[in-house]
């Protein structure tokens, strides 16, 4: 059972490292953000990737801990992904729209709990 959304972005963070996302990124937004806790950015070299790494990790929080995903955003195909988790959002890019959106320039208040490259 994940008990706190803190919990819920290492277990997503984990996911994507197992499924070889990239460029992994945790960013604490308490605080900051009116609208959640926590970002996860990660990085998939291709459509087939991103599509990956969006279903395991919508399917691992589903089948294993009853979580499900409040909305999704985009797809593979778009080059963002984001899953929206409530206190937690996931936003999956390829590495084009990653440099083009910058989101860890844009929340750079944010401290940074895990950064996997």
């Amino acid at each position: 059972m994940i008990d706190d959304a803190l919990a819920l972005s290492h277990l997503i963070v984990d996911t994507l490292e197992e499924k070889k996302g990239e460029d992994i990124l945790l960013l604490d937004l308490v605080g900051i953000c009116s609208f959640t806790d926590y970002f996860v950015i990660c990085t998939g070299k291709s459509e087939r990737t991103l599509k990956s790494l969006a279903e395991e990790t919508s399917l691992r929080l589903k089948s294993q801990h009853s979580i499900m995903t409040r909305s999704v955003e985009g797809d593979a195909s778009s080059g963002w992904v984001l899953l929206d988790y409530g206190d937690v959002i996931l936003h999956l890019f390829s590495p084009a729209l990653r440099d083009y959106y910058r989101l860890e320039d844009l929340w750079r208040d944010g401290q940074v709990l895990v950064h996997l490259q």
